[in-house]
């Protein structure tokens, strides 16, 4: 047979088929190649999207700073995409939920108007240089009850026990289970069971919002140094509310590091 082909899995189907078609010896996915170079960061990818991220935080500390009651979500996810443009990243997406649809993961198909007490979820991320950012804060707009605040607390534990599991040498599956037993523990799930964690830890990213390695049960890939990923294991408690702390972590040869500083409390998340 004549030479072959690696194609990468993103090649529209118009182009694969063609080359496919051209070349007489076999035709391959060049995935696992691609995610073994992607999935382990230079030092300046690394820079890159530390500056990314300091951006995006920034835009969550005036999100916090502005927030006012009647505001609706549509208001405050603009605002997000302007200040980013302003700040040099190309806007990329924004989640915005107040009250009990912080627990749906993925938000709800209608806006919401901001009330004292609400929960507060926004997500967002930028583009800088082709390298994404992404962050999450959860807080309450006003004074915590005391059930925000054991929920809070639990999913800023379950963050931490996370992060503390992201060791050079550990699996991914390993940092996922972290956060879940904390969860567990507290009577929670179990597994992906509602109320509780229904999604995976977290996930890598770059040039991908979303992209290897994955912080998911029966990811076996051992962390190595200049993977960069999110630790988010969000808590889902339907008719309530949900709490989801997003940050991202990247690995160094001493162990895992922030590129920001996570989240401080409900009701002073920047402090």
């Amino acid at each position: 047979p004549g030479a072959g082909l690696a194609l990468d899995p993103a090649t529209p189907f118009v182009f694969a088929a063609a080359l496919m078609r051209a070349v007489d010896g076999p035709v391959i996915s060049a995935q696992p190649m691609i995610v073994a170079q992607r999935q382990v960061k230079s030092p300046a990818e690394i820079a890159i999207i530390q500056t990314a991220m300091d951006a995006s935080l920034a835009v969550q500390k005036a999100v916090h700073g502005g927030l006012r009651k009647g505001i609706s979500t549509t208001e405050v996810a603009g605002f997000v995409d302007a200040a980013h443009a302003a700040l040099g990243l190309k806007p990329l997406f924004v989640a915005v939920q107040f009250g009990e649809a912080t627990a749906y993961p993925h938000g709800v198909p209608h806006a919401q108007t901001l009330a004292e007490g609400d929960m507060v979820l926004v997500d967002m991320g930028g583009i800088l240089h082709g390298y994404r950012s992404d962050i999450t804060r959860s807080y309450v707009f006003g004074t915590p009850t005391p059930r925000q605040r054991q929920l809070w607390d639990l999913e800023h534990a379950a963050q931490a026990a996370a992060f503390a599991a992201a060791r050079i040498g550990a699996p991914c599956s390993a940092v996922d289970a972290a956060a879940r037993r904390v969860l567990g523990e507290a009577g929670f799930g179990p597994g992906y069971a509602v109320p509780g964690l229904p999604h995976r830890t977290g996930h890598g990213l770059g040039l991908d919002i979303h992209e290897e390695p994955y912080i998911v049960a029966g990811n076996d890939t051992p962390l190595e140094p200049g993977m960069c990923f999110s630790i988010e294991p969000m808590l889902c408690v339907y008719g309530e509310c949900g709490v989801r702390l997003e940050d991202i972590a990247f690995m160094t040869e001493n162990g895992a590091r922030w590129f920001c500083r996570p989240a401080a409390s409900p009701e002073a998340p920047f402090e």
